[in-house]
């Protein structure tokens, strides 16, 4: 039997899959938060309950609808990014002059409504969702057994996330968005709504998370605080990278998930904070993070 550091070839393999599968959540739900902090200057806290209402939306709009899951992938993230819309436009739009605290303090609290009606409602036990029909089983590779819809959730979310850096970084929409808030008044003055440009920009990052949470359905439970646990490491992932860096955010999502894997075949014990004394070292020795840039 091939080992690698002690480990059997299999094992690790196995881990490092698990922590590409979390690395590719950790990367979607970070770019999210990217986005609207680094175009909006938003510190999204309700960004776990927009992830756990997409998975929620796929399950209900399957069980009371029966919209499958590919509709649903496609359909949840426009319903829920449309709820971020009349969120940004009726409420994130007033504090929008205020200190950042403002918008960190009433998106956590928007977090808290979310999660504590939908346990009311549902309570706090997971639900299931089933696997896609075409994407059931798996594939032997030989080293290890690489289940398929693992496989699709890595390939979609990267597809996702490049797709989103090439729109924002290469693109005219991409520049019109930078320039809009750096500059909103001279944007103004060319003849382009700011104000619509910020308020689709809230609502596309919180469709990433919606879609990162359809993503999720199938591989883990269903409940309201789903959301809510996870969100903590994705901060950390997005104070790592850089806050508001977009390249950053999928890098570091990805490395943390293949830190945190490997951390579990050699020192369990550690897994569940390993990334938050890379987030330590990180900020003492480039406080600006890996990929933001300094002040």
């Amino acid at each position: 039997m091939t080992m690698i550091f002690g480990v059997p070839l299999a094992v690790f393999m196995g881990q490092l899959m698990l922590g590409l599968i979390n690395g590719a959540f950790y990367a979607l739900l970070s770019l999210g938060l990217a986005v609207i902090f680094g175009l909006l200057k938003i510190i999204n806290f309700a960004h776990g309950a927009q992830y756990m209402l997409g998975a929620f939306a796929a399950m209900l709009a399957l069980e009371y609808l029966g919209i499958n899951y590919w509709v649903a992938l496609l359909l949840v993230p426009l319903v829920v990014g449309g709820l971020g819309v009349v969120l940004e436009r009726l409420i994130l739009r007033r504090i929008a002059h205020l200190d950042h605290l403002y918008g960190l303090l009433l998106t956590y609290g928007l977090a808290l409504i979310l999660e504590g009606s939908l346990i009311n409602i549902f309570g706090v036990s997971g639900s299931s969702y089933p696997t896609p029909e075409a994407l059931q089983g798996g594939m032997n590779l030989g080293f290890m057994f690489l289940p398929i819809y693992r496989a699709w959730v890595l390939v979609a979310a990267m597809v996702v996330c490049v797709g989103t850096w090439f729109i924002i970084e290469r693109t005219r929409l991409g520049a019109y968005l930078r320039a809009g808030t750096e500059n909103p008044a001279l944007m103004q003055a060319f003849g382009v709504n700011v104000p619509q440009l910020i308020t689709l920009t809230y609502g596309f990052g919180v469709a990433l998370a919606a879609f990162a949470g359809v993503l999720a359905a199938p591989l883990y439970p269903v409940s309201p605080t789903m959301g809510s646990s996870l969100l903590i490491v994705v901060f950390a992932v997005v104070v790592i990278g850089g806050m508001g860096s977009i390249l950053g955010a999928i890098i570091t999502g990805l490395a943390m998930g293949l830190i945190e894997g490997l951390t579990k075949v050699y020192y369990p014990e550690a897994a569940n904070t390993v990334i938050f004394l890379v987030m330590i070292l990180v900020l003492l020795m480039r406080p600006a993070g890996l990929f933001g840039k300094e002040a």
